[in-house]
């Protein structure tokens, strides 16, 4: 096992070796203050920078707030209807595109809906007389697993 996390340790320490050979880029980078816009578009989304796990969230917050849509890590037409409703409701122009504000103030109500343990979703779910249990790995073995996953992870992230 350990032969086996050395050899692991050292492919990602080769195979990271270009990208510090790269260096810093000397590129300018375009600012969201540098295209004023009044309304969010696919441009302003893609500024975020979302990933799958981060469009997954968004996608489970909506769903929390009662605009449901499919949680699969891709914006497709439900899910784009979805923001377009949560954006109507708010007071933003319903693009069914999110900007930074707007992606921020959804987290933020997530985050304060989180804090005081109330969500439409939540409420829903507990009338319902389901119970949701989440699966935790212990004992010594989950804490290894967890610690090598997450410097081997971390090896090969980009």
């Amino acid at each position: 096992m350990r032969a086996l996390i050395l050899v692991l340790l050292i492919v990602g320490i080769a195979a990271s070796a270009p990208c510090a050979i790269a260096g810093l880029s000397t590129t300018p980078r375009e600012s969201a203050t540098d295209t004023p816009t009044d309304q969010a578009t696919q441009e302003t989304e893609d500024q975020i920078g979302l990933t799958k796990a981060k469009r997954r969230e968004v996608q489970r917050d909506l769903t929390r707030f009662g605009f449901d849509t499919k949680l699969n890590g891709k914006f497709d037409d439900s899910t784009r209807a979805a923001i377009g409703r949560w954006q109507d409701e708010r007071g933003y122009p319903k693009t069914g595109f999110l900007d930074t504000a707007q992606h921020k103030a959804l987290l933020d109500e997530s985050a304060a809906a989180r804090e005081t343990g109330k969500s439409d979703h939540q409420d829903r779910r507990r009338g319902a007389g389901r119970v949701h249990h989440t699966r935790v790995v212990g004992g010594p073995i989950g804490v290894i697993g967890g610690a090598v996953h997450g410097v081997i992870g971390g090896l090969f992230r980009r």
